[in-house]
């Protein structure tokens, strides 16, 4: 029986999205240039173009974000806040792709197009399932996302000290109230 190995494209469409990573996590979005993505990749600038289109796809691909919500009939309504800062956190810890996210989306108009779309696709449809009127829930969403993209900024891309110090306990612990009441309180 025969080895299958994978295609040479794979690993070149492999490299080319490892190096993309790297350059928009270092350089944001404007000064991540595409011949930079295949010097790292140690492909022809043209190689990027054949598989990915522009750089405004491949950047479309590298910040693919599923932010994977729990469902908000599993939790507990004094819950709310606590699993969802701790789902957060989950997710800023574990994937690079959001802090190079936020840090080109607070740089480019492309990075924070990017950034609006996740919250349109995902938060705000979260928002719609926690039963109130669907109306307000773009505002919620919004609210939720001041709470947890403003930490997510100073924690894990400015490292402000206090906040990088802060321990995950800590963390909750001060931003889960503020993120329930955003999600379960009546409208003021």
């Amino acid at each position: 029986m025969s080895e299958i190995r994978p295609r040479r494209s794979d690993a070149t469409r492999a490299a080319i999205l490892d190096a993309a990573r790297a350059r928009f996590a270092a350089d944001g979005y404007e000064r991540a240039t595409v011949r930079a993505i295949a010097g790292q990749a140690g492909i022809d600038p043209s190689m990027v173009i054949r598989y990915f289109g522009s750089k405004e796809e491949l950047f479309a691909r590298v910040v693919d974000v599923a932010l994977d919500l729990p469902d908000p009939a599993a939790i507990a309504p004094d819950e709310v806040g606590r699993v969802l800062v701790a789902h957060f956190l989950d997710l800023w810890e574990r994937d690079a792709v959001l802090v190079t996210l936020l840090r080109v989306g607070v740089t480019s108009p492309a990075g924070a197009e990017r950034l609006r779309g996740v919250f349109r696709d995902q938060l705000v449809p979260a928002a719609e399932r926690f039963g109130h009127d669907p109306a307000d829930a773009p505002r919620r969403a919004t609210l939720v996302a001041s709470q947890i993209l403003g930490m997510a900024l100073v924690r894990y891309v400015l490292r402000f000290g206090p906040a990088a110090e802060m321990s995950r306990a800590d963390v909750v612990a001060w931003l889960a109230p503020t993120v329930e009441r955003y999600v379960t309180a009546p409208e003021p």
